[in-house]
């Protein structure tokens, strides 16, 4: 299929781009804009019968469309960059989530469309029904439904796909070929759903004996491993993948973290470079920087921040933080201090950042801020407790290898703000938050949060941008999220709404503790507020 057809095909969905305007600050000229980001998220599917046969074919059935809509040519989300989405926005990854929280989840990962379905089994005959719903208008298109034999499972979801893109002309032979067999897939998906690292690998390594090709089960098994520690199992998981196949590229990368992790820099190194050299990318300039920190001194190669500034120019948050912590360990505070600022500016809740930042403001002579900034990484994180007293005040260890090789940036958190001329900041913050606010109150989360990011970004410690973000992500059942953003609205500005808040969010947690630590707070401030009374009162015995 060509590229030109592929175009069409997407033109015909209406797929669109997500972007923003505002104001860069001047000293962040080296920051890129993200680039945008039209793709469509396929989420496993619900069970109408729940036959126990069956419960692998929820998760089966979102890879199986996923591949079939990606041999057409749609530009569909990949089962990892799912589940990292997912993790980053702390929603679980499971079938049954309301079409409200897949809506949100959908815009904020910038897809375009999401498509959700479900299926039957009854006896051997396999029904599915499938529906892709509009994020720009929240609307769905027609139910489609498809059935035949749980043998043909791969033709059937092929079947749906095609009528998915209107006017579709790809081969069923070609659709056929990015298939492995059935009983080899149907093992490598319960390896990817199982709970125990053991019964995970049981499955694979069946998987494998089934379909030796089928490569994409040396990548799970390789994450098994590297959950476990097992670094040499990891290695050798990922090493029969042949030159060639189209998971050759992130099979050599993943090898190149467990040679990191064995402390084979040399190897680890040499197997970035030749990663880098065929297509640049900042994860490769990030975990090489990384190499050169934990190398010894007169190692081959150029400086660590020399690969940390050249990844933070093309993308990546960690890169940002791990550029200003190279700059520390370099003796240069107010290099560090700058992109440490740029690191917090886009990821506010990233305690380390502000940890570090806090100790290089401090060797700036910036006493009042250092003290603010090391203040908010404890709340933010008990680790930092007692890190005053250290020698040196920043370990070495902190630098963050990277494991997003070619993950799109709408993923990433990045730098969202256009250029806008010469507005002041402090305007465009606060008609941000303006924006926000309206649409806080009319419950356009997805609009809020877009928003109130913007005018965090201008404006980092704006006590009520965090408020209404993390009543947003509380409204939303993103309960960490949440509680990050009032934390950080409380240490920006202490004001009783948001600890009353922070004290719900607690209690969603099942931090029965800290909520009502936080209500007696409220009361010790203002002993008559009711609203606090109540719910201690309903936390009693608890």
């Amino acid at each position: 299929m060509t590229r030109r057809w592929a175009a069409a095909a997407i033109s015909a969905w209406a797929i669109v781009a997500l972007h923003s305007v505002g104001t860069v600050p001047a000293a962040a000229a080296q920051t890129p804009a993200p680039a945008t980001a039209s793709r469509v998220l396929v989420m496993p599917f619900e069970t109408v019968t729940r036959e126990a046969r069956g419960y692998w074919l929820g998760e089966g059935s979102a890879v199986i469309l996923s591949d079939s809509l990606l041999a057409i040519g749609l530009p569909v989300m990949r089962r990892d960059e799912r589940l990292h989405s997912f993790d980053l926005l702390r929603v679980p990854a499971i079938t049954g989530l309301s079409h409200a929280t897949i809506i949100r989840v959908g815009q904020v990962v910038g897809a375009s469309h999401v498509i959700v379905g479900n299926f039957t089994l009854t006896g051997d005959t396999l029904t599915v029904r499938a529906r892709a719903i509009v994020l720009d208008t929240g609307l769905a298109v027609p139910e489609i439904v498809e059935s035949g034999p749980l043998a043909d499972i791969f033709d059937i979801y092929d079947r749906v796909a095609v009528r998915l893109i209107p006017g579709s002309s790809t081969p069923a032979v070609q659709l056929e070929a990015s298939h492995p067999p059935i009983l080899a897939f149907e093992q490598f998906i319960k390896g990817l759903i199982a709970e125990a690292p053991e019964t995970r690998l049981t499955f694979l390594n069946e998987a494998l004996k089934l379909a030796p090709g089928l490569q994409r089960a040396r990548l799970a098994a390789w994450d098994v491993h590297n959950d476990l520690g097992d670094h040499e199992r990891a290695l050798a998981a990922v090493q029969d993948v042949p030159a060639g196949h189209g998971l050759y590229r992130q099979a050599h990368f993943l090898a190149s973290v467990s040679l990191l992790e064995l402390k084979r820099y040399d190897e680890a190194f040499d197997e970035l470079t030749r990663l880098y050299e065929q297509e640049k990318d900042s994860t490769l300039l990030n975990n090489m920087g990384v190499i050169q920190l934990r190398r010894p001194e007169g190692a081959p190669g150029g400086r660590a921040v020399s690969y940390f500034n050249e990844a933070a120019g093309l993308e990546g948050v960690d890169s940002y933080f791990n550029l200003g912590y190279a700059y520390w360990l370099d003796g240069d505070a107010a290099a560090a201090v700058w992109w440490l600022r740029e690191a917090v500016r886009q990821n506010p809740a990233d305690h380390a950042a502000h940890y570090v930042l806090g100790v290089a403001l401090e060797a700036t002579g910036s006493a009042t801020e250092a003290a603010r900034e090391k203040d908010l990484a404890r709340r933010l994180s008990s680790t930092y407790e007692g890190w005053d007293t250290r020698s040196p005040p920043v370990p070495r260890g902190l630098e963050r290898v990277r494991m997003d090789l070619g993950l799109p940036g709408a993923l990433r958190i990045e730098n969202v703000i256009g250029a806008a001329g010469q507005r002041d900041q402090r305007q465009l913050a606060s008609f941000h938050l303006d924006v926000g606010r309206r649409a806080y109150e009319t419950e356009h989360d997805a609009e809020a949060i877009s928003a109130l990011q913007r005018a965090i970004y201008l404006s980092p410690y704006d006590h009520e941008a965090h408020l209404l973000l993390g009543r947003i992500y509380l409204r939303g059942g993103r309960v960490g999220d949440a509680i990050d953003a009032l934390k950080i609205s409380i240490w920006s500005n202490d004001f009783v709404a948001a600890r009353l808040a922070l004290a719900d969010a607690f209690e969603r947690a099942g931090l029965i503790d800290e909520a009502r630590s936080e209500l007696q707070n409220v009361l010790s401030r203002d002993a008559s507020n009711v609203e606090a009374r109540q719910r201690l009162d309903r936390l009693a015995g608890r």
